[in-house]
């Protein structure tokens, strides 16, 4: 298997799991805007509302927004100044790239080491209102950290093979 065959083997698969990590985190916000509906509506009509509806949606947060997060760096829709990059020559420009994606990548080793132990440390402690594991909460933390790890290396290798896609460019879309 070739370098070029290898990486377009991994855009596929990063690609679906893009995809599956956004529409994940869609879920996430759709359940998340429901949840906090009947809280409102608890609250206001019913004059009680439930006591779990709080950290549910907390939780909910922190999974969908952590997969979007992983799923930006994979499509490249996260904010960057690009003009000291475009006022750069071609290489310099392609070098900025490389830079840029390792930085994120150690800031996904960062989220997965910091997550992990954030995780490992609250195992034990169980959220009241909901009866599960506080870790299991943030267990979203070290999985995206994971994933942006993945994504940016694709990103890196990409660029080294000169077959670097603009951000946000999407066959699907054209």
């Amino acid at each position: 298997m070739t370098d070029r065959s290898l990486i377009e083997s991994l855009s596929v698969v990063t690609r679906r799991g893009a995809d599956l990590l956004l529409a994940i985190g869609a879920a996430g916000l759709i359940l998340m805007t429901a949840i906090v509906g009947w809280q409102v509506f608890g609250r206001y009509v019913l004059n009680s509302s439930p006591s779990w509806s709080e950290q549910a949606a907390l939780t909910l947060m922190i999974w969908y927004v952590s997969f979007g997060a992983a799923a930006g760096v994979r499509e490249g829709f996260h904010i960057r100044i690009v003009a000291f990059e475009a006022a750069l020559g071609p290489v310099r420009a392609r070098y900025m790239r490389i830079f840029s994606d390792t930085v994120v990548g150690v800031c996904g080793l960062c989220m997965l080491i910091g997550g992990s132990i954030l995780v490992s440390k609250t195992w034990s402690h169980v959220i009241p209102s909901l009866g599960i594991p506080r870790g299991l909460a943030y267990l979203g933390l070290p999985i995206a950290g994971a994933l942006i790890i993945l994504f940016a290396l694709e990103r890196v290798l990409e660029t080294l093979a000169k077959r670097h896609l603009e951000d946000e460019e999407d066959p699907r879309w054209s």
